[in-house]
């Protein structure tokens, strides 16, 4: 009950009862003295001694609804603060951000932010932007704008250079010509690893061999070394690399025994055939698992003598492939290397 809704009902009732009281019961005109601790009061009118206990009452009942809707408000004004950390808590969550973690002092906010403190949130953006809370709404349309290619600002929200949506909006800004792969590629302690090799893939594409060979170390992969060796092996508009070069580009991404000879295969297009056979010696020499890819060079420039020593020096059960396809060779029957392979 409203408290001032409760004064008036209660004043009126006084007065009606204490109307009542004097107006139809003769004897409370009187006035008598009542004594308290041995002393006399003075005298106070019998209607007037019938209003005083409801009085009193009234007061004690006013009080005791003053405290508890004081205590009520505060109680009110957790769940109001614990309600604005829920939603600092959400936009955290769909920020995906890593270390998050808000103190609420109401139980069921408790739990609840426990939950979407440890949880990662994606929203369908596109059946939220109409959502009532500003705060909410605002981060909503962000990274709608993100999914949807857009360039927004991000600095404002604090996110680590590997967060989704700062990989993102990077990318956004890559693509829509913002940043330059170069750009991107000597600033790279700002920006998340997947990313710069994506970056990185793309720069090989028309990037002369220095800048290749000054970036590769940290960001190359095995589809952006493929379009280095084509690049190599395309005599017309390629690059020029030397053997010991190829060789650490290749090391790099840790090929297997089928990568190897399939960049073989590659550099076959259109690297002189000495470069080549050198490129897959000292690969053979790195790593055995590159002796097959050096065998498959060999016997595909017709390099018979080199092969035949390569086999003589390996064990009888290995490379049987290869001893078969140099049998039917030495019985003049002519198959395609790649057959064996």
């Amino acid at each position: 009950m409203y408290i001032k809704r409760y004064s008036i009902a209660s004043f009126i009732l006084m007065i009606v009862v204490g109307w009542y009281i004097y107006a139809y019961i003769p004897a409370s005109h009187e006035s008598v003295s009542i004594p308290l601790f041995g002393v006399n009061l003075p005298p106070v009118n019998i209607a007037l001694l019938v209003i005083l206990p409801m009085l009193l009452l009234y007061l004690a009942s006013v009080v005791h609804m003053a405290f508890y809707s004081v205590i009520g408000g505060f109680k009110l004004k957790k769940y109001e603060k614990d309600y604005d950390k829920i939603i600092d808590a959400l936009c955290d969550a769909f920020l995906l951000k890593e270390e998050r973690e808000h103190s609420f002092r109401t139980d069921r906010y408790r739990l609840l932010g426990k939950v979407v403190d440890n949880s990662k949130i994606f929203p369908q953006t596109q059946k939220l932007l109409d959502i009532e809370n500003e705060k909410l709404r605002n981060i909503i349309e962000l990274i709608h704008k993100v999914k949807e290619g857009e360039v927004v600002n991000l600095k404002k929200l604090n996110l680590s250079p590997t967060n989704p949506l700062v990989v993102q909006n990077n990318r956004n800004r890559y693509k829509s010509g913002e940043l330059s792969a170069e750009e991107i590629l000597i600033n790279a302690k700002n920006y998340d690893t997947s990313f710069l090799k994506e970056v990185f893939n793309d720069f090989v594409k028309e990037a002369d061999a220095q800048k290749i060979m000054n970036y590769y170390k940290d960001f190359i992969t095995k589809e952006s070394l493929i379009k280095i060796l084509e690049r190599v092996a395309d005599s017309e508009n390629g690059i020029e690399l030397s053997a010991e070069e190829l060789v650490e580009l290749i090391v790099a991404v840790d090929p297997t025994k089928d990568e190897y000879i399939k960049y073989s295969k590659i550099l076959g297009k259109g690297l002189m055939p000495e470069t080549r056979l050198k490129v897959f010696e000292l690969l053979s020499e790195k790593d055995d698992e590159a002796t097959p890819a050096y065998l498959y060079t060999a016997f595909d420039l017709e390099m018979m003598d080199l092969a035949n020593e390569i086999l003589d020096a390996s064990k009888p059960d290995e490379y049987k492939n290869f001893r078969a396809y140099k049998a039917l060779k030495e019985c003049n029957k002519n198959y395609n290397i790649d057959l064996f392979v």
